[in-house]
C-alpha cells in the first residue's frame, strides 16, 4: 500500500497550507472585529470576500466537487487531506474556498440531478460564490433521524407546487446571500413505498409564503460565520413544477446521494479540528506551569496528548480508506465505512477537544480561544446527517446479516 499523496494533491496541499498560514488564520480575529461593526451579524465581513477572491486567484476553489465540468475534478481521496486542512479553521476556511456546507451538498445535487435551466439559474452562481443556499429537510414536529417521517407537503396544483410545512436548523438560511432552498417534502404521503413519497423542489427565498422566522442557537452560539441555523415556515408557498429536482418520488434517493459525500466531508474537517486542538494543547502545555513544573511534564497531560495523536492517526486512516472506496466502488459499496467514520470521528474528536478545554481551564470555555466553538461544532456532528444511533443500528444489522 502506498500512503504517499499524488503529485496534484501534494501541490494543492502545499498551496492550501500556505494560504491558511498567510491569509486564513490572520483573518480569524479580523472577521470577528468586522462582524461586530456590521449592521446585521448575518452580513458577511469584508475580509471573507477578500479571502474568497484570493482563494479563487490561487486555484483553491470548489475543490470538493469531483465533477471536472463544474469543480476541481478531484477524487475523494485527493480531496480528503485538503478538507482536513480547512477543518483547522472550520468557520472561515471552507467558506473562503467555496467548500462550505450546505452549499457543497446542494451544488452536488444540482450537478447530478438538476436540469439545464436549474444549473444555469442556481448552480452557476453557487459555483461562482455569488450566492448561498440552504437545504430544508429537518423538522421540529417529527423524529427527523427517520427521513420518512417528514410532514411538509408538496402538492401539485396545475403548473405549480404548493409547499406547506415547518422546518428548523436549516443551515445558512440566516445569511442574506442565501437565495435558494432545496426543500424536501411529501408529494405522495399515502404511497405504498415510504421511500417514494418524498420529492425535492427548489424554492427561492423571496417566494411569497416563505418566512425565515428565527435563528436557532447551537450550544448558545448563533454560528454567524455559516449563516446560522434557522426555523423556516412554508405557508402555501408556490413554485413552478419545473422547480422539481429529478422526478416525483425521487427525494429520498437524492437525499441519500447528497448525504454520503457530506458525511465524509464533515469527518475530513473534524480531523483538522482535532489537529488544531492538539497544537493548542501542546502550546499551552509548554507555556504554563502548575505545582512547580510545566504542564508538559505532568503525566496526565502527556497521556492526553499521546492518546489524541493515536486517535487522529486511526481516524485519518479510516477516512482515507472510505474515500478510496467511494472512488473505486461508489458510495453504496462504501456504505459500511461511511457509517463507521460518521460514528467514530465526531465522538473521538469531541473527546480530544474536551481534554484540550480541560487543559486551558477557564480559557478553554471562553471566547478568547477557538476550543469552545470547535467543541460545539464537533458535538453537533454527532446529530447532523443522521445521529450516531441510526448509523449504529444500520451498521449492526449489516454485520448481523452475515450470520442470519
Amino acid at each position: 500500500m502506498d500512503f504517499a499523496f499524488d503529485a496534484r494533491t501534494e501541490e494543492l496541499r502545499t498551496k492550501l497550507l500556505a494560504f491558511m498560514d498567510e491569509y486564513v488564520h490572520p483573518a480569524e480575529p479580523v472577521a470577528e472585529e468586522q462582524r461586530a461593526r456590521l449592521a446585521s451579524p448575518w452580513d458577511t465581513p469584508a475580509v471573507v470576500e477578500e479571502l474568497k477572491a484570493e482563494a479563487r486567484r490561487q486555484g483553491l476553489w470548489n475543490l470538493f466537487l469531483p465533477d471536472g465540468e463544474y469543480g476541481a475534478g478531484l477524487t475523494n481521496l485527493q480531496y480528503a487531506p485538503l478538507a482536513e486542512i480547512t477543518g483547522r479553521s472550520p468557520h472561515l476556511a471552507p467558506t473562503a474556498t467555496n467548500c462550505a456546507a450546505p452549499d457543497t451538498g446542494n451544488m452536488e445535487v444540482l450537478a447530478q440531478f438538476g436540469n439545464e435551466q436549474q444549473k444555469k439559474q442556481w448552480l452557476e452562481p453557487l459555483l461562482a460564490g455569488e450566492i448561498r443556499s440552504a437545504f430544508a429537510m429537518t423538522e421540529p414536529e417529527v423524529a427527523s433521524s427517520d427521513a420518512t417521517n417528514i410532514t411538509t407537503r408538496i402538492e401539485r396544483d396545475g403548473d405549480e407546487y404548493v409547499i406547506t410545512g415547518r422546518k428548523w436548523y436549516i443551515s445558512g438560511a440566516m445569511n442574506p446571500d442565501c437565495r435558494i432552498f432545496i426543500v424536501m417534502g411529501k408529494t405522495d404521503p399515502d404511497g405504498a413505498d415510504i421511500r417514494r413519497q418524498q420529492s425535492m423542489v427548489l424554492v427561492p427565498r423571496d417566494t411569497p409564503g416563505v418566512t425565515v422566522k428565527r435563528a436557532m442557537q447551537v450550544f448558545g452560539y448563533e454560528d454567524h460565520s455559516h449563516g446560522g441555523h434557522a426555523e423556516v415556515i412554508f405557508d402555501h408557498a408556490r413554485v413552478p413544477v419545473t422547480n422539481l429536482i429529478g422526478e416525483e418520488g425521487g427525494g429520498f434517493a437524492i437525499a441519500q446521494a447528497r448525504l454520503g459525500p457530506g458525511r465524509i466531508h464533515h469527518c475530513m474537517r473534524l480531523i483538522g479540528m482535532a489537529e488544531r486542538a492538539i497544537e493548542l494543547m501542546c502550546r499551552r502545555a509548554v507555556d504554563r506551569t502548575a505545582f512547580g513544573k510545566a504542564l508538559a511534564q505532568q503525566g496526565v497531560v502527556q497521556n492526553w496528548i499521546a492518546d489524541a495523536r493515536v486517535t487522529v492517526e486511526q481516524l485519518r486512516l479510516l477516512v482515507l480508506k472510505t474515500a478510496w472506496l467511494m472512488d473505486t466502488v461508489g458510495n453504496k459499496g462504501a456504505h459500511t465505512e461511511i457509517q463507521a467514520i460518521k460514528i467514530a470521528t465526531p465522538r473521538a474528536v469531541v473527546g480530544i477537544l474536551d481534554r484540550a478545554i480541560q487543559l486551558y481551564g477557564a480559557g478553554g470555555v471562553s471566547q478568547d480561544f477557538p476550543l469552545a466553538e470547535l467543541y460545539a461544532s464537533a458535538r453537533t456532528l454527532m446529530l447532523a446527517d443522521g445521529p450516531d444511533e441510526v448509523h449504529q443500528r444500520s451498521l449492526a444489522r449489516r454485520e448481523l446479516k452475515k450470520y442470519l
